[in-house]
């Protein structure tokens, strides 16, 4: 069964336009890739990525040569290929069209041999994926509650603190914002805080003191990814709330430190960059052999969504994933929507994936630049948003 085409798609995944840039930021793009093959079989993937989509559907282009006519069964082998063939391997770019290409030949091999993808990875160690999403304010926790969550994830950076940050206001707003959350959702939802990686490990450290004694799933990138050695005095700090990261790290190579010294308590690679379905597996094994959970990157589309559910069905050390919020472009694009309920999904049914696209819709919903708001400290200094 050879490959004879892999092309991306780009679209726009809002039903409303993009934000003006002196608007909050919302919205995103998706990129998809469709893999076809001789027989007759097509896979889908996803390497979304925050208006980088273009430039990662041009590397999937240029990536395509290299496995073109190849044996779309042979998915390690492809994999190899793609790492080991260019020669300034790693980075974003890269790695998403490799993610993307990886997921689609799971789904093609799952359809080829008439099964769900978790089944080719081991079969389901659980009979169900408990999923979370997003939520700002005490409202709008309550609206995804009401839309069948049981777990959502805030921010820890007030958005209008984005122009003139103080930091010395930040573990007190903290405390009174995850108060709020907790009086709007009640005390059986969980709730876990992004901090994006945006502070400094002495800042990061009275943040998660203030939120220690509230029962928090987990506190996410508390310092920036570039100095893996920042986490170690996170640690040092005697905290209870468990601590994850993992988001913008890609690779098993990557991970590693983290894993070896034991960083965290929770990864979250994202299955659209970390090298798809492939390196994600090894990447959780990594991490069970040091009692690390994985909570997955995934505020993507449903290819993403789909991939990740796999994933997490087949792998002993899942927590948790992350969902987008409800939209009804998710749906819309589906010729056979997944779905959701009471804040989880069943196991998939359907060989591969599970997941085919719609592409009149793709075509409907030309990409979008997604306006960025970007952050400042009080005297002007650029930050991290």
């Amino acid at each position: 069964m050879k490959i004879t085409a892999i092309k991306p798609y780009v679209m726009w995944g809002e039903t409303s336009r993009p934000a003006k840039a002196s608007a909050a930021p919302g919205g995103r793009n998706w990129m998809f890739v469709k893999v076809e093959t001789d027989a007759g079989i097509y896979g889908w993937g996803e390497g979304s990525l925050v208006n980088e989509e273009p430039t990662i559907a041009q590397c999937v282009e240029q990536l395509a040569p290299q496995i073109m006519g190849d044996d779309a069964h042979n998915i390690e082998r492809i994999w190899q290929k793609l790492w080991l063939h260019n020669r300034y391997r790693g980075g974003v770019i890269i790695m998403s069209a490799i993610s993307a290409i990886d997921q689609a030949l799971w789904d093609i091999k799952g359809k080829a041999l008439g099964v769900p993808v978790y089944q080719l990875l081991g079969g389901a160690v659980r009979d169900r994926i408990r999923v979370y999403s997003h939520a700002s304010s005490p409202e709008e926790a309550k609206k995804r509650v009401q839309e069948g969550f049981n777990a959502i994830k805030a921010g820890t950076w007030h958005k209008d603190m984005d122009r003139g940050i103080v930091e010395s206001v930040l573990p007190g707003w903290l405390a009174d914002h995850v108060t709020g959350l907790r009086e709007a959702v009640g005390p059986d939802v969980d709730i876990m805080l992004d901090n994006h990686g945006r502070s400094r490990p002495a800042l990061a450290i009275k943040q998660v003191r203030a939120i220690d004694h509230l029962n928090v799933l987990f506190f996410e990138e508390p310092t920036p990814p570039e100095n893996q050695d920042a986490l170690k005095l996170i640690r040092q700090a005697g905290l209870q709330t468990e601590i994850a990261t993992g988001e913008r790290l890609l690779t098993r190579w990557g991970y590693r430190e983290v894993i070896e010294q034991q960083l965290v308590d929770i990864v979250q690679p994202d299955i659209c960059h970390c090298g798809g379905i492939s390196e994600m597996r090894r990447i959780a094994a990594m991490a069970e052999v040091y009692h690390i959970n994985m909570a997955f990157h995934n505020p993507k589309g449903p290819v993403a969504t789909a991939a990740s559910i796999h994933i997490s069905a087949a792998i002993p050390n899942f927590l948790i994933l992350e969902h987008s919020k409800p939209n009804s472009v998710f749906e819309e694009l589906q010729v056979a929507p997944i779905k959701m309920e009471g804040g989880y999904y069943g196991l998939p049914t359907a060989p591969g994936l599970g997941v085919d696209l719609r592409e009149d819709v793709i075509a409907s919903r030309p990409y979008q630049y997604r306006h960025v708001i970007y952050s400042y400290m009080a005297d002007g200094t650029p930050a991290q948003p």
